[in-house]
């Protein structure tokens, strides 16, 4: 299928031949009819990736004081070759989809295959959205029509917060495409309206929708104007759908509205405000955010999780709903605002259109009705990339292209001489463009490319944590050798159904990304902690930083909370230093921002080894940026070796050893991988242990289940590698079965599981 996409890099717009998605539960997969260009947002992303890097800096200041941040932590190379990573992406491009459903994913109601419908989805042949964000056309309303749809929505948010009534005076500060769809909506609620522009065009248009307006080129006084307009009492409300650095609207909107009137930012401005201006006449300002209710909530997008109703009558759905309800009665009229038409293979002139200084207003991408041979062409979700075979051994397929993947993972294996098969992403444009800069020969959306096919001796599982040990199990059962990113898995019953399958197969590496065990400063340390018999003390402290509480990985399903997604790493590394296992673990929290079945991100655990080591893990999510991530330090026999941020390595009290500082943050990536590969090649186990793998895993699922279901200090959960069976005692063995807990007795009602 066709996408377009942009380069942050230079601003390059370019169509490109992708994998077509596949319908995720709770979504739809819908065949595109047609898109509309968002002009103010989209211009704002060209002009963005067309600046030079000053520029580029000078619009996002928050940006480069992280990145200096980062550079003072990380190091400069590190942080440069994130820098490029980041703008090396291309951008997904558009938001204003219509088109008809072509598959429904697992657990949709309401929509059926056929549907027309509207949708946030991008400028692609196919695209793949949450039912939460797609609202059905009616028969009545053109396909070119509803393109328009979600940002009327944008309008309508905007209108909903100002609360206009029957008959009030609103100002609209800014008439591109959402001013003149907000004077639309605020003329069918009754209201009498100022358009404020300078665009002739624009301000012959809003004459059109029966405004008033006025004409900034010709030197117009908007606030006489608006005090004439409102008969000399103030308007009761400005909408400003303008986008501009100038903060001018924000302070004219204060100075033309009544007392207590409102101001609604629907665009972008400046926000230096006045306090006497809104002080003296007890204004009110608001922003508002998108379609309405539910945006950026992962649970209402993503989840599939509707707000009650009766208690939020509006949300980005309903709001879509509703736009599409005043288009077919004609109360929204949007023809006068199409001003071009483009198929998807020349959306790349749209877009120079765009950034020219050509009048446009609505740019409308149009795709072709498909033939039988089209279709099936659409519904491709494996495309190859290169023609010549695969020699390299092993041959490798990755599951999963984030991020992390194509700036550590996948440039680690590719040093390694592995063969890079097939990349598989969920959306399909991260798998392209990394297949294409790595050299896979595959780009896929279906991980069935890589789990079957016998060409592939070996999987990557990169994907998101709640699937790690599905796609595990899977790869192990079609006789691949696997590494996974860390956790290895998300409950203690996945765990158990892995040492099971891997049991099975002794032939196989099963490998977890552990790197940091990997690390030359870290293999360093173990050298040096060899010749050392007595026990040790370590001690991590990591400065996690700031995860918002609706990101994936704070989520118990998705993502499991940070303790099983990041802390893992620490305790595996603890571990592997001690050279001893865990006997015992604890934990304790500062506070728990989650409801029950979360952990905290802030929270300090122990572990004591089998000979006497013990570790605390201060793992705090509360610290300043500017504080090294990750320090280790271990105290023994009168000595002392401290790690700073994989950097800077000193020793105290040793005879022959000082100090080992990198110039580059090297935190074992590239070592973990090819130690990997060369036990594949060779027939050598896995270099980390599989009992050490499922130690680690044990220890940190136990860890949580600890702090979910808040377990006495006397209780422990037993290692399954080692009991045979999963159970929860306490310190005189005797299972826990009821009495003095019986919530946490039926919590814990894994304990009767076998192995």
């Amino acid at each position: 299928m066709k996408q377009l996409l942009q380069s942050l890099a230079n601003g390059e717009t370019k169509v490109s031949d992708l994998p077509s998605p596949r319908p995720n539960a709770g979504h739809l997969l819908i065949r595109t009819a047609a898109t509309l260009v968002s002009a103010g947002t989209e211009r704002g992303l060209i002009e963005f990736g067309k600046a030079n890097w000053l520029n580029k800096a000078r619009q996002q200041p928050d940006k480069v004081r992280m990145v200096l941040q980062k550079a003072h932590t990380d190091g400069f190379a590190a942080t440069w070759d994130a820098v490029k990573s980041k703008l090396d992406e291309p951008l997904a491009l558009g938001y204003c989809n219509v088109g008809v459903v072509a598959e429904i994913g697992a657990g949709v109601e309401g929509f059926a295959i056929g549907d027309r419908v509207v949708s946030n989805g991008q400028h692609a042949e196919v695209v793949c959205v949450p039912k939460n964000l797609c609202a059905r056309v009616p028969a009545t309303v053109a396909d070119d029509e509803a393109a328009f749809t979600v940002l009327a929505a944008i309008a309508l948010q905007g209108v909903r917060l100002a609360n206009p009534t029957l008959g009030e005076c609103v100002v609209v500060t800014g008439l591109g495409l959402i001013g003149l769809l907000t004077v639309q909506l605020l003329r069918a609620q009754g209201c009498r309206v100022l358009g404020i522009d300078l665009d002739s065009e624009r301000l012959a248009t809003a004459r059109h929708y029966g405004v008033e307006v006025v004409d900034l080129s010709r030197g117009e006084d908007p606030l006489a104007l608006a005090t004439a307009f409102s008969r000399g009492r103030g308007v009761d409300a400005v909408l400003i759908t303008a986008s501009t650095n100038s903060s001018q609207p924000v302070s004219q909107a204060a100075k033309m509205c009544r007392q207590r009137g409102r101001i609604v930012l629907v665009g972008v401005t400046g926000l230096e405000l006045s306090r006497a201006d809104f002080y003296e006449k007890e204004l009110s300002f608001q922003v508002s955010c998108s379609y309405g209710p539910g945006r950026y909530d992962p649970s209402y997008e993503e989840g599939g999780q509707d707000y009650p109703f009766g208690f939020v009558r509006w949300t980005e759905q309903r709001n879509f709903e509703a736009v599409l309800d005043l288009m077919a009665s004609k109360q929204i009229n949007v023809t006068p605002l199409l001003s071009h038409r483009f198929p998807i293979t020349r959306a790349g002139e749209a877009y120079e259109l765009l950034a020219s200084d050509q009048p446009s207003l609505g740019i409308l991408i149009e795709y072709p009705e498909s033939d039988s041979q089209q279709s099936r062409k659409l519904t491709e979700r494996t495309v190859p990339l290169f023609a010549r075979p695969v020699k390299a051994k092993p041959t490798i397929g990755f599951l999963g292209a984030g991020k992390y993947t194509g700036a550590i993972l996948i440039p680690a294996f590719r040093a390694t001489g592995a063969g890079l098969h097939t990349i598989v992403s969920n959306g399909g444009v991260s798998a392209m463009h990394y297949g294409r800069k790595h050299g896979f020969l595959r780009a896929s959306t279906d991980a069935a490319a890589v789990l079957t096919d016998p060409a592939i001796d070996t999987v990557v599982v990169a994907t998101r944590h709640d699937s790690h040990a599905g796609y595990v199990i899977e790869a192990l059962q079609a006789g691949k050798h696997v590494f996974v990113e860390k956790p290895l898995c998300l409950t203690l019953e996945e765990l158990a159904d892995i040492e099971t399958e891997t049991a099975k197969h002794p032939e196989l590496c099963l490998m977890v990304g552990f790197n940091r065990r990997f690390a030359p400063q870290v293999l360093k340390m173990k050298a040096l902690l060899a010749g050392v018999s007595e026990p040790k003390a370590f001690v991590m402290t990591v400065n996690a930083g700031f995860v918002p509480a609706n990101h994936w990985t704070q989520s118990v399903t998705v993502g499991g909370g940070r303790i099983l997604g990041e802390a893992c790493h620490f305790i595996d590394l603890m571990g592997h230093l001690a050279g001893a296992p865990i006997t015992e673990h604890g934990a304790v929290e500062l506070g728990r921002d989650n409801s029950l079945g979360a952990t905290s991100d802030k929270l300090t655990l122990t572990l004591k080894f089998a000979d006497g080591s013990i570790g605390s893990i201060h793992y705090f999510a509360n610290g300043d940026p500017r504080f090294p991530k990750e320090r280790l330090e271990v105290f023994c026999g009168g000595r002392i070796l401290q790690l700073d941020n994989f950097r800077r390595l000193h020793g105290f009290g040793w005879q022959n050893f000082k100090k080992m500082n990198l110039w580059v943050q090297d935190k074992g990536n590239w070592a973990c991988a090819l130690a990997f590969v060369d036990a594949v090649r060779q027939g050598k186990p896995s270099p980390i242990p599989n009992q050490e793998l499922f130690a680690s895993a044990f220890a940190t699922l136990a860890i949580v289940e600890r702090l979910k279901y808040r377990m006495p200090t006397g209780w422990k959960l037993e290692s399954i590698a080692t009991q045979g069976k999963l159970s929860l005692q306490s310190e005189t063995n005797t299972p826990l079965n009821g009495g003095e807990d019986q919530v946490m007795d039926q919590r814990c009602a894994i304990n009767e599981r076998a192995v």
